[in-house]
């Protein structure tokens, strides 16, 4: 993490919040809502291509989100795989390189297997990275990388920031400097709970499939307008 200050945000992270609302109130079901929720990280990340950020990170489904209704949770599962075969191949013409971080070992197979196949495909892009966090959790993030310490026996006075960030679940995805959250509501959720140490936090009242470019680019002009000091002066 550097400790200069940048007028753009390069890395964004976004919990995807509001499906459920905006489905509710035109009187369709939670699957429609989660169904325009995929057009909306598609409009999000082609404005995000065009404004300058760099990486991408979205809040798909959460560690939590096993304890919704066993019928949301198929829908969520079936909605997420129908996203990876037709939503995300025309951006990764654009250059969108995906990555998913999170567990996989709850996924069904075949979602697993679209998975690794969409990563393979997009390896050598490098326009932008799209980092898809599905069945994340941060706080299960941090407590699996502290299970790697010990596994790989690193004695205690060797344990430090560097050696903890290095066994995350991707210890390349950049430190996020922005956080946008939709629908109101105003917190994290377990999301990124390393990563988000410094991070700019905005809250917007937009509901996740009425989300575009025009909410981008104010979030980010948000950012430009703060001084981040890293805990110093």
């Amino acid at each position: 993490m550097g400790t200069g200050w940048t007028e753009t945000a390069r890395s964004v992270a976004v919990i995807l919040d509001g499906n459920a609302r905006w489905a509710r109130r035109r009187g369709l079901t939670i699957a429609d809502g989660h169904r325009a929720g995929t057009k909306a990280v598609r409009r999000t990340v082609e404005a995000a291509i065009e404004l300058g950020v760099e990486a991408l990170t979205i809040y798909a489904f959460s560690t939590e989100n096993w304890s919704r209704p066993e019928d949301e949770v198929g829908d969520i599962i079936e909605i997420f795989g129908e996203t990876i075969e037709r939503e995300l191949p025309d951006l990764c013409k654009q250059g969108v390189r995906v990555r998913f971080i999170g567990r996989r070992d709850r996924a069904p197979a075949e979602l697993r297997e679209r998975m690794a196949n969409l990563e393979r495909e997009t390896a050598s892009n490098a326009r932008l990275d799209l980092w898809i966090a599905f069945d994340y959790g941060g706080r299960a993030e941090i407590v699996d990388a502290a299970r790697r310490l010990v596994e790989d026996g690193v004695p205690p006075s060797d344990v430090d920031e560097e050696a903890l960030a290095e066994r995350l679940y991707a210890p390349e995805l950049r430190d996020p400097d922005l956080l946008i959250r939709t629908s109101g509501e105003v917190r994290i959720s377990n999301f990124l709970l390393w990563q988000l140490a410094y991070a700019e936090l905005v809250f917007v009242d937009t509901l996740w499939p009425d989300f575009g470019e025009a909410d981008l680019r104010a979030a980010l002009d948000e950012y430009a307008r703060r001084r981040r000091r890293f805990g110093g002066r």
